[in-house]
């Protein structure tokens, strides 16, 4: 009777287990867009810190998580359209990489959650979110500090070039973030008894043109505000400094790496890595316009001393310590 009821068991559970399996509820796959104005990656996918961060929070390519990134390599005017496809495709979520990809997204979908990253620019000053505490919207995310930011820059370069009466500063004139950032430098530079020289750029084809207005009215230094417009033409920017021995302030290290002879700023890999975050909380529910955003936590100063050496400059002993990293 025993073996009976034993034989009876193994058979219920062999007809009532696959039925129980396939009734379970698939895991869902999330999927996460990456908009950025600037160049496509080599394999064509978000940069690899927001997606080995969003690993580490149990977000697996090919099990939950799908990824949909649109670069629009330097020709800004693509985003619109980038982002609606963004949207077309019903992502979950888009991170956006700088103030052009914030604002294209942002006027694409009021609905779909918006993370900015890296730092977009002032996101309070350009309306994409009500405040830092309380976003209000469907964009949170990183945003840069302006103002304070404007300044120690300002200062690093008075540091490092204590004679300098006058700076050039290069910047996109139709992006509204980058606009506020050069009046912050103006604002910091005056400070510093400084007159600020403004070259406006609004396309590739006005780097000719600033570049003569450079050259007829030399500069001390030249200071180049980062987006997609500038990055986009660094090699020429870095290639005119150099030729005509003006020394270059950037905000980005890359372009010390390229031959620039300073940069302070935050770094790429860290904002991406705050980004997947919020990410993660807002797949797992949370809205928003109730995520406070955030100002990037370190800021990375590097020094060329390479450049410094072809420019004939001695900088500073305090300076250099102060550096996170020193190109010889």
């Amino acid at each position: 009777m025993k073996r009976r009821r034993a034989i009876a068991t193994v058979v219920s559970a062999a007809v009532f287990l696959p039925r129980l399996a396939w009734a379970q509820p698939q895991q869902r796959t999330f999927r996460v867009g990456h908009l950025i104005a600037g160049a496509r990656t080599p394999d064509g996918a978000p940069p690899r810190s927001l997606r080995e961060s969003l690993r580490a929070l149990g977000y697996v390519e090919g099990r939950n998580v799908a990824y949909e990134a649109r670069f629009a390599e330097g020709r800004t005017e693509r985003l619109p359209g980038l982002a609606a496809e963004l949207v077309e495709l019903k992502v979950d979520v888009i991170v956006s990489g700088g103030g052009a990809a914030t604002e294209a997204a942002r006027q694409a979908t009021r609905s779909i959650p918006i993370v900015m990253a890296p730092a977009a620019g002032d996101a309070v000053a350009t309306g994409w979110i009500a405040s830092l505490a309380r976003p209000g919207g469907n964009v949170t995310g990183l945003t840069d500090e302006s103002i304070d930011l404007s300044a120690k820059r300002m200062q690093l370069l008075r540091e490092a070039l204590p004679r300098a009466a006058r700076i050039a500063v290069v910047w996109n004139e139709n992006d509204q973030g980058m606009t506020l950032r050069y009046r912050e430098i103006e604002k910091a530079a005056r400070a510093l008894k400084m007159e600020v020289q403004a070259i406006g750029v609004r396309s590739g084809d006005d780097f000719p043109a600033a570049f003569s207005a450079m050259e007829h009215r030399r500069p001390d230094a030249v200071f180049v505000v980062s987006d997609a417009l500038t990055a986009g033409n660094r090699k020429k920017l870095i290639e005119f400094a150099t030729a005509n021995r003006i020394p270059s302030m950037y905000e980005q290290s890359g372009n010390v790496q390229d031959g620039g002879l300073m940069s302070y700023g935050y770094s790429f890999d860290d904002s991406y890595r705050v980004a997947a975050r919020y990410v993660d909380q807002i797949l797992k529910g949370s809205r928003p316009a109730n995520l406070p955003a955030e100002h990037p936590t370190r800021y990375y100063l590097f020094v060329n001393l390479r450049a410094a050496a072809a420019l004939g400059l001695h900088l500073p002993t305090p300076l250099l310590l102060r550096a996170d990293e020193v190109i010889q």
